[in-house]
């Protein structure tokens, strides 16, 4: 599954391998330079500047990595995932939401069917739905972190119930 977590960009012109290199070289550089950022920030007092400047560098990041990488390149992924972060924290529901529809599928095809990575996202995915006031995308969002957390946790879970208890709420 490697090729497919690596995955370049479909052009005409396929970059060289010189090229993908380098932006491999840069997107764990930019990871990296993200966690020291997230580590700096979040020990400062939390503003919102401090926020913003760390979207400022997914959103720089993905528009550099996104010439090269396909969405569903693990760095690509990476970087969606901490700029959807970001997005929560601030409660940009709408911008988490873009980022969190961009990363589901992937995030399908590259962890195996009962992943609890799958199920968290699609829990995230299920409450901001239902935050946003779109209950039928909610509630199917919602189902589907159901069933795999079913699998992986057992029916009797608390956190099934808890799930179960939010679907019944709304």
């Amino acid at each position: 599954q490697d090729k497919e977590k690596l995955e370049i960009c479909k052009l005409n012109d396929p970059p060289s391998a010189e090229t993908v290199k380098d932006m491999i070289k840069y997107a764990r550089n930019v990871i990296e330079e993200f966690r020291r950022a997230k580590q700096y920030k979040y020990i400062l007092c939390l503003t919102l500047t401090p926020l913003v400047e760390l979207l400022e560098i997914c959103e720089l990041s993905l528009d550099k990595m996104g010439a090269v990488f396909e969405d569903s390149n693990v760095y690509m992924l990476h970087m969606m995932y901490q700029a959807m972060g970001v997005c929560l924290y601030v409660q940009d529901w709408e911008g988490a939401l873009c980022y969190g529809q961009k990363i589901i599928r992937p995030y399908s095809k590259h962890y195996p069917s009962y992943s609890l990575n799958v199920a968290s996202m699609w829990l995230k995915l299920g409450r901001l739905y239902m935050t946003l006031k779109n209950r039928t995308a909610g509630v199917k969002a919602l189902k589907r972190a159901i069933a795999i957390m079913e699998v992986a946790h057992g029916k009797d879970h608390p956190y099934i119930s808890e799930i179960k208890k939010e679907l019944e709420d709304h």
